[in-house]
């Protein structure tokens, strides 16, 4: 990169950790809960950045299909932590409509969102890509809705095996992280093209071992804002009027999650639509099959278990989600109004959300 470049980033960090410490500051010194939340978000936004940026400057070495499902794996942290310290304060809910709040931001807004600047950028309007990854994708999100609605419709009928939802539960995340791994040795495994290794867009935006000294720093840092992101929640979300289903959808799932995929919306803006589906592709199936999962496993050591029971408002959700993506992306081709649908799908989401 350039020297305005550089400059730009450092500065650019140094924000992020400044709010990272101003969060931290204003949780102990009991701060308005609005003002600490606020900063937490915000802090939990800016981390997931960093941690996006020091994560490509690592898969330099490595290749863009590596790149991009280490983008997708440590680009999740902030998401895992607000899940873990959520479940550890018993807040069931917020757990749960955090893992699917980031499933929803990008399946439907950020995608949406790549797949219009992906036709605004193509000669005839149309954006094109391959087709194997996000079929990929569909396959695998079905596998976790499966799980889902079987287990939802288990729940809600009374059916006996409905009393073994935690049991249940770890056996179906067991499953799903070995297909997922399954899935991972193939598709690190499969050759790519010279187009797409020429269209790379990783450039050594830092030195290696800077880099692993942010992915570290990092870490930490989501680990701290996320404890103090839960312990500001409840009271913020009561002076605010809102419910805890849309913290999760909405306000946990863009500021941990979806704003470190913004690098898809670039891609595609700048032409790169096999690597912009990639990178959004990957987190989507690595949240339904890997994140979710393992999250469940995970509450099996606190008092609060997550399990993939959810309300039914969002199984329907789900189902339509993969019906959707399935239907859009399927064919490796996009045209404007089906991103705006997909953008339409969040916002519709989001506003039921809003209500609960």
């Amino acid at each position: 990169m350039g020297a305005v470049g550089s400059a730009g980033m450092r500065w650019g960090v140094a924000l992020v950790f400044t709010l990272a410490v101003a969060a931290g500051v204003a949780s102990s010194a009991g701060a308005p809960e609005v003002a600490t939340f606020a900063l937490c978000a915000v802090a939990l936004a800016g981390l997931a950045w960093v941690i996006t940026v020091a994560t490509e400057s690592v898969g330099d070495r490595f290749g863009p299909a590596i790149t991009g499902v280490m983008q997708a794996t440590l680009g999740n942290l902030p998401e895992l932590f607000v899940v873990l310290f959520a479940l550890r304060a018993g807040q069931l809910i917020v757990a749960e409509t955090s893992i699917l709040g980031s499933l929803f931001a990008n399946a439907l807004l950020v995608l949406g969102l790549v797949l219009l600047a992906g036709c605004r950028a193509a000669p005839d309007g149309i954006m094109r890509f391959h087709p194997r990854l996000p079929q990929d994708t569909t396959t695998l999100l079905i596998l976790a809705v499966f799980m889902i609605v079987l287990l939802g419709l288990s729940v809600g009928s009374a059916d006996p095996a409905a009393t073994h939802r935690v049991a249940i539960s770890a056996i179906g995340a067991a499953l799903m992280i070995t297909v997922y791994g399954i899935w991972l040795a193939r598709y690190l495994r499969e050759p790519r093209s010279s187009t797409q290794e020429e269209e790379a867009p990783l450039e050594r935006r830092l030195a290696f071992r800077v880099a692993i000294g942010l992915l570290a720093l990092g870490g930490l840092a989501a680990a701290l804002v996320s404890d103090w992101f839960v312990a500001s929640l409840d009271p913020a979300l009561h002076t605010l009027h809102l419910s805890k289903q849309f913290a999760g959808i909405v306000i946990v799932a863009i500021a941990s999650n979806a704003v470190e995929h913004f690098s898809g919306v670039v891609l595609a803006a700048r032409g790169k639509s096999d690597l912009a589906v990639s990178v959004v592709k990957n987190s989507v199936s690595q949240i339904a099959v890997f994140l979710y999962p393992a999250l469940v496993l995970l509450s099996l050591l606190f008092g609060t278990h997550l399990t993939f029971v959810i309300q039914p408002v969002y199984v329907g959700a789900l189902a339509l989600t993969a019906l959707a993506l399935w239907q859009i992306t399927g064919d490796g081709e996009a045209y404007p109004f089906e991103g705006w649908a997909l953008v339409a799908l969040y916002l519709i989401l989001a506003v039921f959300a809003y209500f609960e």
